[in-house]
């Protein structure tokens, strides 16, 4: 097997920089969608449910982006690109939207009704954004390469979380307003998302200026594709796919299924866990100066787990033994949700979300280092795509299982939601266990593993 050629720090920085604004908006969103609803009048209790959506249009977006880029190649925009450009224009138009569901004069009803239309085309979108640079280190990163890849990924996307969590508290900071009247969305908010839009053209800019994706023949070349069989292959059977999928696939979706239940109920219930037991203000209590102070801090809390996050993704590429950094990130992880049952203390609460970030950091590049490298690279976005689902199917059964579980753990009750994060580190433990399931593969090529071994 001809060698693959190596390729520089910047250019693997530059095929995944446009993942720093994709993850501002992410960030935005997963640490203020629960404030916005609450906020526009929902039932703090039920907020689970407006958390089925987006994983819901993650499972229907991912494969197809996944598997109509695998056949796309138009000349000067490529193969993934095209989808970035589609994904982040909807994006910052929703970006502009959602946070004003509350200013439009709207009922109740329909604020919330504008809201959730606006979340679902968010997810969709971001989702659209998110997934082309997955697949463009798939594509064009070698085997040996791959793990400083999704690590360097793993670092711009905390770096983008840290912008998103903390915009609203750094608004207030600079005097723009955190309380507005009942139903509607403090400016510190909407100027949040405002900017977080800003940066994401800029950001997309960036990925077109300076991201060069391989031709069909350099690509086929580069993958060990034979250009005659792939020219008969007329469409993409996805079940013929899962059929054939690498055991990894299944395995590493088992552990994925543990990561991101735990991490669906963070995002839906940090901020009535942080009101309550730090803030003295109750979950119901969504206009309360305390309620929207907790929902900042909440933001904070979320920037420290990305700073522990981008300081473990430094570590994890020191250790050959992949299955052993794995589980290890994910226990930290654990202890750092079920700690938050014993830490109140608004400072002290960043020790439990510093270890939230060993496993956030894990979760972003340990899986898709694992699976591309078992993948050949004839269909790695469809693979990559079809991935998604063990995303986006945890996250839906965890938002289903909150209504039943909130009232199981005391509905109205103080720490009732401090208990959904202490079983989030339980899944979290669970999945650090099944780790050692995971047998690491290394696709159709044999040579691989001995390149990468040297």
């Amino acid at each position: 097997m001809e060698k693959k050629r190596d390729l520089s720090f910047w250019k693997l920085w530059n095929l995944s920089f446009g993942f720093f604004g994709v993850q501002i908006a992410y960030a935005l969103q997963s640490a203020n969608i629960s404030r916005i609803f609450a906020t526009l009048g929902a039932d703090p209790h039920n907020l689970s449910f407006f958390w089925v959506l987006p994983p819901l249009m993650g499972i229907l977006v991912q494969p197809i982006v996944g598997v109509l880029s695998d056949k796309t190649w138009i000349p000067r925009l490529g193969r993934r690109l095209p989808y970035l450009l589609i994904g982040a224009a909807v994006a910052i138009a929703v970006m502009c939207l959602l946070p004003n569901a509350g200013s439009f004069g709207l009922a109740v009803s329909g604020a919330l009704v504008f809201g959730f239309i606006a979340l679902m085309f968010l997810d969709t979108s971001i989702n659209m954004a998110m997934q082309p640079f997955k697949m463009l280190v798939g594509d064009q990163v070698n085997e040996k390469q791959k793990g400083l890849a999704y690590s360097i990924q793993s670092f711009l996307c905390n770096a983008g979380s840290l912008v998103g969590y903390l915009a609203p508290i750094g608004l207030v900071a600079l005097g723009v307003a955190n309380t507005a009247p009942e139903g509607v969305i403090p400016d510190s908010v909407i100027w949040a998302f405002y900017i977080g839009a800003a940066i994401l053209v800029l950001c997309v800019i960036y990925s077109f200026v300076f991201i060069r994706e391989m031709p069909p023949k350099e690509y086929a070349e580069f993958h060990g594709i034979d250009p005659a069989k792939a020219a008969q292959k007329k469409s993409t059977n996805v079940l013929k796919l899962l059929k054939t999928a690498p055991k990894t696939f299944w395995t590493v979706g088992l552990v994925q299924f543990f990561c991101w239940a735990a991490f669906l109920f963070m995002w839906t219930y940090t901020t009535g866990s942080v009101a309550e037991t730090s803030f003295g203000a109750k979950a119901t209590e969504t206009t309360s100066e305390g309620y929207q102070a907790a929902g900042n801090w909440v933001g904070v809390l979320f920037a420290v787990q990305a700073v522990g996050s981008i300081l473990w993704a430094v570590v994890i590429p020191m250790f050959k033994n992949r299955r052993l950094i794995y589980s290890l990130s994910l226990l930290l992880g654990g202890i750092g949700f079920i700690l938050l049952w014993f830490v109140h203390d608004q400072y002290m609460l960043f020790i439990p979300f510093l270890l939230i970030g060993c496993a956030w950091a894990a979760m972003l590049a340990l899986p898709f280092t694992i699976l591309t490298n078992s993948l050949s690279g004839e269909n790695i976005g469809a693979y990559l795509g079809l991935f998604n689902c063990t995303i986006c199917i945890p996250q839906i059964i965890a938002a289903l299982a909150g209504r039943v579980l909130v009232p199981l753990f005391g509905g109205e009750e103080i720490f009732t939601q401090t208990k959904m994060l202490v079983l989030a580190g339980v899944l979290l433990v669970v999945g650090s266990a099944v780790v050692w399931v995971v047998k690491e593969t290394y696709g159709s090529q044999t040579a691989v593993k001995a390149e990468i071994d040297k």
